[in-house]
């Protein structure tokens, strides 16, 4: 169909026990996490998420050389830029993790559990729109289109976030609502008053009741759609081959976990970051407009950027983010503490608008929103 991407197929062999190999991996790490880490609630440490987000990086790394070795560099150099595409994305994620799981106002120490099941969900219904873009790539050549136009509408949106007041960030907290697979939950399932410890259901008078941690897990697993929806065809501009558009997911996704926990604090720093993922976005949409053309034998004068480019371009643009953002913070943080200090006086005992956010993520109310009265309404059947 396409000559990159006809080429790129013939390369990969992909054998069927590189799959179960692949899915093996997965399984492992899912497994070290959930007996070595969430077992036993609590917060992980600065140091502890730094240690394991690393191992998860070099693991993704490693990957990419048994790729190289089994298939060659073209195609380890697509899958370390899905991976990177895929990472910087991911740290997008983290902000509405935060929403969700303050307007759930799920205590600190259950968050880990809570992540780690949500992504796990979240790893099977991206397995599930992989296999059908795919499919829709292999039949209709003007999918590349579509994929393309969606991602230069998300690059814009990413821009908008840019511009925005960061007092907007906060509204979204307050203002979230869940999805409908939630609200169907809390409409036709029990739902038990407040948290049971880490229990997602419980037996109580020879009935089954479903806990406000497990509603938390399946907003969490389900809002990760709207990232797919700009990650998977972004990855797809990057290459046409569905094992490395999954693996590149499951690596980016698995080591969100430890991410989360080790960047949540640090996101308000980074002041450029929708500057940074407009600009990967609408590379690789124009990139998918380009491949388009060329499925139709038009604008053949005009080159496709090649991997090596593409590979160099993300990671130069998220290099360029990061240091701008930390500087340009930095410099923020300066001039504030120079300016006046704003008048506190006012009402006696006032607290600040932050201290009277609900469900911050340091809120470690054990209670959701909802009605005390009604033991089956779950935290947002109030909203």
């Amino acid at each position: 169909m396409f000559a990159q991407g006809a080429s790129t197929a013939e390369q990969m062999q992909v054998h069927t026990w590189e799959w179960f190999a692949l899915g093996g991996i997965a399984l492992i790490l899912i497994l070290i996490d959930l007996f070595g880490h969430v077992r036993k609630a609590h917060e992980p440490t600065l140091k502890e998420a730094g240690i394991w987000s690393a191992f998860y990086v070099a693991i993704a790394l490693l990957f990419g050389l048994v790729i190289l070795w089994r298939h060659g560099g073209t195609l380890a150099g697509e899958y370390y830029s899905g991976y990177a595409v895929e990472k910087a994305l991911s740290v997008d994620n983290i902000f509405v993790f935060i929403i969700v799981l303050a307007s759930f106002k799920v205590p600190r120490k259950y968050q880990q559990k809570v992540i780690l099941y949500g992504i796990v969900i979240a790893l099977v219904l991206r397995l599930i729109f992989i296999l059908l873009g795919k499919a829709l790539i292999d039949q209709f050549v003007w999918m590349f289109f579509i994929f393309g136009a969606f991602l230069l509408y998300t690059a814009i949106s990413q821009l908008r976030e840019g511009v925005d007041d960061p007092d907007a960030k906060q509204n979204e907290i307050e203002n979230y609502k869940p999805n409908a697979v939630v609200r169907f939950a809390e409409k036709h399932f029990r739902v038990t008053e407040g948290f049971v410890d880490q229990k997602l259901v419980v037996r109580r008078e020879g009935k089954s009741w479903i806990t406000p941690l497990f509603l938390c897990i399946v907003a969490i697993g389900t809002v990760d759609l709207m990232f797919a929806l700009d990650s998977i065809p972004a990855i797809y501009g990057l290459t046409n081959e569905p094992y490395i558009v999954f693996t590149a997911n499951v690596f980016a996704l698995l080591g969100l976990r430890q991410m989360f926990f080790l960047v949540d604090g640090l996101l308000e720093k980074l002041i450029y970051l929708h500057y940074g993922l407009a600009a990967i976005l609408g590379f690789i949409a124009i990139k998918l407009i380009i491949h388009a053309f060329h499925g139709y034998d038009l604008l053949l004068n005009i080159p496709e950027p090649g991997i090596a480019l593409s590979l160099s371009f993300i990671l130069v643009v998220i290099a360029i983010t990061v240091v701008a953002s930390l500087y340009g913070s930095k410099k923020r943080e300066a001039a504030e503490a120079a300016a006046p200090q704003r008048s506190t006086t006012g009402t006696k005992g006032q607290q600040s608008d932050t201290q009277n956010v609900p469900g911050s993520v340091g809120d470690t109310s054990n209670t959701p929103r909802q009605d005390k009265n009604d033991p089956n309404q779950g935290p947002f059947l109030n909203n």
